[in-house]
């Protein structure tokens, strides 16, 4: 995968200086052989110059991570800590941070008269320094723990760190306004910047008179035979596969010249009604390989929508796909494939689809075919460009990353699969199943005015999701989730 940041950990071990300062010392040293042990030692760096006691040691900490190149940094508390100094580091550390703690050990041999640190108290005064700082910081659910659970506490925040980092590196380059009659993925763009997210906003008419400028290019039969080569037997429009190749040269080349400063870039367009006529075909497959190589690229100008796939990118370190939650699931096909198969109602299934803009790697088959919706009303030859299939069978994660229209942040995450059922339909196309979704959706989705985009990740991240929201601000109250039964939504009925 291209396009996403490699996260490297400073570990920096802080100490109160009434304390034995070896506590720090030899847990900072147990800590990192746990890591090392278990994870990718590339994912760490141990800082040795100091054990933090101190604003000046503070500083040198500081200068002795960034010197090794760490773009995220874990405090550790081998004590109490003194929680000036260490709250002050998190503060001037340009990057995400996480918070964590050493328990005790030896209880039976007197480690708790001579060698007790007191983190677990010291936790409670580093949050309430953070606070008063404004220090964002990720503190795990249970913070405090040994060696081996420390370690897996880091390895949790790796991914969560690799997307903050993104975001504060990202820009989105959109192209053109929302398609008429589309205001539902209208929102402003004002929490992009509370995000860190640069945004580049431009005409039809610049990706237009681009796309004429690299008519001939002499890349294009190379990426023609990667596309045969991709398609296989299901390559049934080759007519339209040079015209393809060069629009995605056309968009790839835009990254590069438009990037500036950011080292991150996602993509979002204006797909109709004009873009059919004009390029003479549709952008759906070229999104499809952009985002399989980790620049994902939303339909219909949908800003919120190429952001949450970002998001769901660099968590998973895999390819999304953006999808309308689009369509019930017929009974017939419920009461033959589903019921008595699988445990889920009639009303936790729908049917996520979008034109053919998923990844080939995440359908069972695929071919490439025209835009069925469009040709109703268009010449078929310019609505080629579609990749059809159904989508994998295996666990997914819905979610989405949003503004409201008066500018507030929310979201939503839900967890579910893909059931291995014949979609019997068209477009990038698959039956989902997430518990609860009835509820879920009426609660949530249209209580929550979300748009009917929505981000799929392929396996559940979750629990990375939700803390990377609460990270970069959402409230959690504005977080939203597939509630069990007999947890009501605030909105719910309790008469029922």
């Amino acid at each position: 995968m291209e396009n996403m940041p490699k996260i490297k950990i400073g570990i920096v071990a802080v100490s109160r200086d009434c304390f034995p300062e070896s506590l720090s010392v030899n847990r900072r040293k147990n800590l990192v052989k746990a890591y090392t042990d278990k994870y990718d030692a590339a994912d760490i760096y141990e800082c040795p110059v100091c054990i933090v006691e101190s604003e000046i040691h503070m500083i040198q900490a500081l200068e002795d991570i960034k010197k090794a190149g760490c773009n995220a940094l874990c405090v550790y508390l081998g004590n109490f800590g003194p929680e000036i100094s260490e709250t002050l580091l998190a503060k001037h550390f340009d990057g995400p941070k996480m918070f964590i703690a050493a328990s005790e050990e030896d209880g039976l041999n007197g480690g708790l008269i001579d060698n007790r640190g007191d983190a677990y108290c010291g936790m409670l005064n580093a949050s309430y320094n953070l606070k008063l700082r404004n220090v964002h910081a990720y503190i795990p659910e249970y913070p405090v723990g040994t060696a081996e659970e420390c370690a897996d506490m880091i390895h949790e925040f790796v991914p969560i760190a690799r997307v903050v980092y993104a975001l504060n590196n990202l820009k989105i380059i959109s192209f053109g306004p929302r398609p008429q009659n589309f205001l539902a993925c209208n929102a402003p763009i004002k929490q992009l910047y509370n995000l860190g997210v640069e945004i580049e906003e431009n005409s039809e008419l610049d990706l237009f008179e681009s796309f004429n400028n690299h008519a001939g290019d002499e890349r294009i039969p190379d990426v023609v035979k990667d596309m045969e080569a991709e398609l296989g037997a299901g390559n049934k429009k080759p007519e339209i596969l040079e015209k393809l190749a060069q629009y995605e040269l056309t968009l790839l080349d835009w990254v590069e010249a438009h990037k500036g400063y950011r080292k991150y870039v996602t993509l979002t367009g204006k797909c109709w009604p004009a873009f059919q006529t004009q390029f003479g075909f549709v952008p759906c497959y070229v999104n499809s390989r952009l985002t399989k190589r980790g620049i994902p690229v939303s339909c219909e100008v949908d800003i919120y929508g190429t952001l949450s796939e970002f998001i769901g990118t660099v968590a998973s370190e895999d390819a999304v796909t953006l999808l309308d939650i689009n369509n019930t699931v017929p009974a017939d096909i419920y009461n033959e494939d589903i019921k008595g198969k699988f445990d889920y109602t009639q009303k936790d299934t729908f049917m996520g689809f979008h034109c053919g803009n998923t990844a080939s790697d995440k359908l069972s088959f695929c071919e490439m075919k025209y835009q069925k919706i469009m040709a109703r009303s268009l010449p078929i030859e310019v609505t080629n460009g579609t990749l059809e299939g159904d989508i994998i069978p295996g666990d997914i994660t819905f979610f989405r990353l949003q503004s409201t229209a008066d500018a507030k942040l929310r979201g939503y995450i839900a967890q579910g699969e893909v059931l291995p059922v014949a979609t019997r339909s068209f477009g990038a196309i698959g039956i989902f199943a997430i518990p609860e979704m009835g509820r879920f959706y009426r609660h949530v989705l249209i209580e929550g005015n979300y748009p009917h985009h929505g981000a799929v990740a392929f396996g559940h991240y979750g629990k990375t999701l939700y803390e990377v929201f609460k990270y970069i601000g959402v409230d959690v109250d504005e977080i939203g989730f597939n509630q069990p039964k007999g947890m009501l939504y605030k909105t719910e009925n309790p008469f029922q």
